[in-house]
């Protein structure tokens, strides 16, 4: 079953349109990959799946139904959780106050509480009490996936996961994503190490200019890395 399906999405800015028929799809228990160098359309297919832009054509299905045209907070509300770029946590607010304040309470039993991201993440058990803005960079980034998971998601979508960050924290994200994945979270990434992507995705899509140039499985694409020199700048 597909739980996020794009079929033939365009959008855009205003006068200008970004994207050019884009087909994506994210099957439930999967993890997925979205490509491509910046300014290729990356975020502005994620900000119109989730309701940020208008769909000027196309179909964007979750769980079967047809979402275009909604709320933002109503789309998210189906079991969307977003990391977005840049982290956005809150500077005033502590990690365990993140965690609460994001709660989804309609789950009473198996969901995410803080003390279930601690597990995952326990450098943030121990920054507990520390405000946003006293945070390095690699437990903003801990925190704000902590965040989106609190809402208990069906699909995780993380844009530019470990932009920024020093290898070590890096590598702590994709453990934590791995694990996800095994517990059957479905996921979907944008980011830039294709080398580790190849290790956690099942399948990749690469944008150019807001058009889908490939799609494919992480074996196919080990197989042709000229499509990384060409479309990814790796």
């Amino acid at each position: 079953m597909n739980l996020l399906e794009l079929r033939g999405v365009e959008s855009g800015y205003g006068a200008s349109q970004v994207l050019f028929g884009i087909d994506l799809v994210v099957p439930a228990g999967g993890v997925v990959t979205l490509l491509g160098r910046n300014g290729m359309g990356k975020t502005t297919t994620l900000r119109t799946a989730l309701g940020l832009l208008p769909l000027r054509a196309g179909e964007i299905l979750f769980d079967g139904q047809r979402i275009a045209g909604r709320a933002a907070d109503a789309i998210a509300r189906l079991g969307i959780g977003l990391v977005p770029e840049g982290r956005q946590v809150f500077p005033n607010l502590t990690v365990r106050e993140h965690l609460v304040a994001f709660a989804d309470r309609r789950r009473s039993t198996g969901g995410w509480t803080a003390n279930r991201v601690f597990d995952l993440f326990p450098q943030l058990a121990e920054r507990a009490s520390a405000l946003g803005n006293r945070l390095s960079g690699g437990e903003q980034q801990m925190l704000a996936i902590g965040r989106a998971l609190s809402t208990n998601p069906r699909l995780l979508i993380l844009d530019e996961a470990t932009e920024g960050l020093a290898p070590l924290v890096r590598e702590e994200i994709w453990r934590c994503l791995a694990r996800l994945k095994a517990e059957g979270l479905s996921i979907l990434v944008i980011d830039k190490y294709v080398q580790r992507l190849l290790q956690l995705a099942d399948r990749h899509t690469i944008l150019e200019r807001g058009r889908v140039v490939w799609t494919g499985s992480s074996a196919a694409l080990a197989a042709e890395p000229e499509l990384w020199h060409r479309y990814l700048g790796v």
